[in-house]
């Protein structure tokens, strides 16, 4: 079965920043896009970011946009996430996710898009 792992999690004080990786962890696979997500303590799971494979094309939620970037490095086979400027309000449980069918029935924000997720790292920003 194909898994994704995530590291790089945290703690860090607000106005700080974290990359977050995401890799295979065991044979590469193809993807058609790979996204991250987000869970705070009692709240529903989020958006938070993804990217094209194949052509780099991203998407962020407004909440992060202007602060997160999503990579990819394909020798690597890595998908990152840069966070500059972290607040409180970003500390949650993040999730990597990764297409690998491709069927495009639902946007890259949906998380009915993904079918490969891993267990998530915990990021705490500290006021």
């Amino acid at each position: 079965q194909d898994q994704v792992v995530e590291s790089g999690g945290g703690l860090v004080q607000t106005g700080g920043s974290l990359r977050l990786s995401c890799a295979p962890s065991g044979r590469a696979f193809g993807t058609y896009a790979w996204g991250w997500f987000r869970q705070a303590p009692g709240k529903q799971r989020q958006f938070v970011a993804s990217i094209i494979w194949r052509d780099g094309r991203k998407n962020y939620a407004d909440s992060v946009k202007g602060r997160f970037t999503i990579s990819r490095a394909p020798i690597q086979n890595t998908v990152y996430l840069q966070m500059n400027n972290l607040t409180p309000e970003d500390t949650a449980v993040y999730y990597c996710a990764a297409d690998s069918r491709g069927a495009r029935t639902y946007a890259t924000s949906d998380e009915r898009s993904y079918d490969i997720w891993g267990q998530g790292t915990q990021v705490t920003v500290s006021s």
